[in-house]
């Protein structure tokens, strides 16, 4: 009979809890250090269990964190197997909730993991995308957060505005023009409305967006350099086919995606974007809807979001659908929106899938 090593590993910045155990025995707890030499000694430790078990198979499972996949590559070069587990699909009993520790959170983790060695129970692993896929992801992520700085920045300065009553000039049609900063800028000088404290203010607020905008044309500069790449040259400029869709949001689309060919339908592919509503089939009401699930990439449903209102703009098929959710829903307005990013989300997984397929050195395999 085959036998197994299961750990269940709680990460934490120092420390690894763990909890061990060979087959259906009682657990065994150990810690060790997060750090190369921590990490070291459980791989010796665990090949030296596996010995003593006539060559016992070891399976670990942790949960997925801002640690990244560090420890996952490491389990695995060292011959074992590894599981990522999303924390938002682990059960958890109120009880557990109320008596959190580290060694109760291992112990659960071995508990999921046994269910799925021992008794066949489906695992709430995440998919792991491969190292370069991983490096990829860090130069559109980055862009994509100076995105959020830069609104930030913006959404102060209109608020110090408001604070003092200011308002854009008539002859100023938009915001965030030439026009507009330069009348930003008038209102720093000696004759402007704003007292000295709000100039001093908008002053330092309107030199972080400068900085910030040139980030921004490096990274854009990044993101096009990693465009025009093998890997992604030809799914990047086919996802730029559909309306609404520019550079960035392809990028963001395929980065944190991945193997588009893991997902076997449109369903999978809203319900790993948390696009698909929530569901309460139990007790005799066995349909309640409720909001999205929000689970999975944020970035994708954020760029989603802003090709949605791009498209609904200046495509008029999608205008129309739009309006038709629209008046049945009038007071849910999000309903239509959401339907807008579920649509696209399938459209731009059918072009990328194809793409992937017909050029394979630009898929991305899971490790």
């Amino acid at each position: 009979m085959k036998k197994y090593i299961m750990v269940g590993c709680d990460v934490h910045d120092e420390t690894l809890v763990l909890k061990m155990a060979e087959g259906r025995t009682k657990a065994q707890m150990r810690t060790v250090e997060n750090t190369a030499r921590g990490r070291g000694q459980l791989v010796r430790d665990l090949k030296d269990r596996a010995g003593r078990a006539d060559g016992a198979r070891v399976i670990i499972a942790y949960e997925a964190s801002g640690q990244g996949f560090g420890l996952h590559d490491q389990m695995r070069a060292a011959g074992f197997e590894c599981y990522v587990l999303a924390p938002t699909k682990i059960v958890r009993s109120s009880q557990h909730k109320r008596r959190k520790t580290d060694a109760r959170d291992a112990d659960h983790l071995l508990d999921i993991l046994r269910g799925h060695v021992l008794a066949g129970n489906e695992l709430p692993k995440v998919w792991v995308p491969d190292a370069q896929t991983r490096e990829d992801r860090e130069i559109v992520r980055a862009r994509m957060d100076l995105s959020g700085k830069v609104a930030s920045i913006k959404t102060q300065v209109r608020a110090l505005l408001k604070r003092h009553g200011l308002r854009r000039p008539k002859g100023l049609s938009k915001s965030w023009t030439k026009g507009f900063d330069g009348w930003l800028r008038g209102l720093l000088g000696s004759r402007s409305p704003l007292p000295h404290g709000a100039r001093v203010g908008l002053g330092t607020l309107l030199r972080q967006k400068a900085a910030l905008d040139e980030e921004v044309t490096g990274l854009d500069r990044d993101v096009e350099a990693l465009a025009g790449t093998v890997r992604y040259a030809f799914a990047a400029h086919a996802l730029q086919a559909a309306q609404g869709v520019g550079l960035l949001t392809a990028m963001v689309f395929l980065t944190e995606m991945g193997d588009l060919s893991r997902f076997p339908n449109r369903k999978a592919v809203g319900a790993f974007l948390g696009l698909v509503p929530s569901s309460d089939e139990t007790g005799p009401n066995a349909d309640r809807k409720g909001h999205i699930t929000h689970q999975g990439p944020w970035r994708v449903r954020r760029a989603l979001c802003q090709a949605t209102w791009a498209r609904v703009r200046t495509d008029p098929d999608e205008k129309r659908v739009y309006a038709r959710i629209v008046e049945k829903n009038p007071k849910h307005k999000k309903i239509a929106v959401v339907a807008a990013m579920r649509r696209l989300a399938v459209l731009l997984w059918h072009i990328g899938r194809v793409e992937q397929q017909r050029h394979p050195s630009f898929a991305t395999r899971a490790a």
